[in-house]
């Protein structure tokens, strides 16, 4: 994956150096955008850039008083709003990611590091789960844009 990103890069260089700055802002804006939507439906439907569903949750007891059940939710729910998951886009740079707090959340499942799920709560590994990362459709989706904003 990373040896065809890096083409992807060699490739959209030369196209972007044929480009206006104005231009090329403004087309970088556009694929951002279209890239943290992408990564929204994603997770929306929690699955992995390769297309496998994400690790399940550790089962809870949902019902901790007598008569109330707490109803399941979904992982990232909240993570994914436009609010937390921001495009950026930084001279020639784009990047999708998140802020604050949520950053450091979102690490930890990306890697699976360990992490607390609480404060003095003690150390948890967390399963690996693939929030941020390209698919397939995502390398074509920018290949296209970029092909179409070139000048001919």
């Amino acid at each position: 994956m990373t040896n065809r990103l890096e083409a992807l890069e060699d490739w959209a260089g030369g196209l972007l150096g044929q480009l206006e700055p104005t231009a090329r802002n403004k087309l970088a804006r556009n694929i951002g955008q279209t890239l943290r939507r992408s990564q929204q439906q994603r997770i929306i439907a929690q699955r992995n850039p390769d297309g496998s569903k994400y690790a399940p949750r550790k089962q809870r007891n949902l019902r901790r008083k007598q008569g109330r059940v707490k109803r399941k939710v979904q992982m990232f729910q909240k993570m994914r709003t436009a609010t937390f998951l921001k495009a950026k886009v930084n001279g020639p740079a784009i990047s999708v990611g998140f802020t604050g707090r949520l950053a450091r959340i979102a690490r930890v499942h990306q890697y699976g590091l360990r992490d607390r799920a609480e404060r003095n709560a003690s150390m948890v590994r967390y399963q690996q789960r693939e929030i941020l990362g390209l698919t397939e459709v995502e390398i074509e989706l920018i290949r296209d844009a970029l092909l179409a904003n070139v000048p001919t």
